[in-house]
C-alpha cells in the first residue's frame, strides 16, 4: 500500500466514523426567533404587577434595582441608572429585549427544546431567579399567566 492509499483509507474510516457518530450526537439549542423573544418580552409586563410608587421596582418589567446597571452594561455597553431606566422606555426595552434572548435561548436548551416549558422557565428566572422554582403558589399563577399571554402573542403572528 502506498501514502496515497493510506490516506484515503483513513480519510474513508474517519468520514464514516464520523457520519456514524453524528446521529448520536444531542440536538442542537434551537435558534429563538425574533417573534418569540417579542412575545416573551410582552408577555412579561402584561403579567407584571401594577406598578406602585416606591416599590423599588423599574419600568413596565418590575425590575430590580440591581440588575439595571449591570443589564445595561451587559446589552448597551453603557451605564444606566434605576431612574434612567425607569425614564426611558425605549431603552428599558431594548435591555429587556436582550436579556429575554439569552434568557428564552438557555431556557430552550434546558427543555429540549420545547417552547412552552421554555417560556414558563424564563417566567420562573424572571420572577425568582430560578428557573424552576414556579411550582405551586402565587408564582406558578405568574408563570402560568406568562405562558397564556405569550401564546396569545404568538397567534398575533
Amino acid at each position: 500500500m502506498n501514502l496515497k492509499s493510506i490516506a484515503k483509507t483513513n480519510l474513508l474510516c474517519g468520514s464514516l466514523i464520523i457520519s456514524l457518530g453524528l446521529p448520536a450526537l444531542p440536538a442542537a439549542a434551537q435558534q429563538v426567533t425574533d417573534a418569540q423573544v417579542t412575545a416573551l418580552v410582552e408577555a412579561l409586563r402584561q403579567a407584571a404587577p401594577p406598578q406602585a410608587a416606591n416599590d423599588g421596582m423599574y419600568s413596565q418589567w418590575q425590575v430590580l434595582p440591581g440588575n439595571i446597571s449591570r443589564w445595561a452594561k451587559f446589552c448597551t455597553k453603557q451605564d444606566l441608572t434605576p431612574q434612567q431606566f425607569e425614564a426611558d422606555a425605549a431603552k428599558a426595552k431594548t435591555i429587556i429585549t436582550c436579556i429575554v434572548r439569552d434568557l428564552l435561548r438557555d431556557e430552550y436548551q434546558a427543555s429540549n427544546n420545547n417552547e412552552l416549558t421554555a417560556v414558563r422557565r424564563s417566567a420562573c428566572w424572571w420572577k425568582t431567579g430560578e428557573s424552576t422554582a414556579c411550582k405551586s403558589g402565587p408564582t406558578a399563577t405568574y408563570a402560568d399567566k406568562v405562558v397564556s399571554v405569550y401564546q396569545q402573542q404568538r397567534a398575533k403572528k
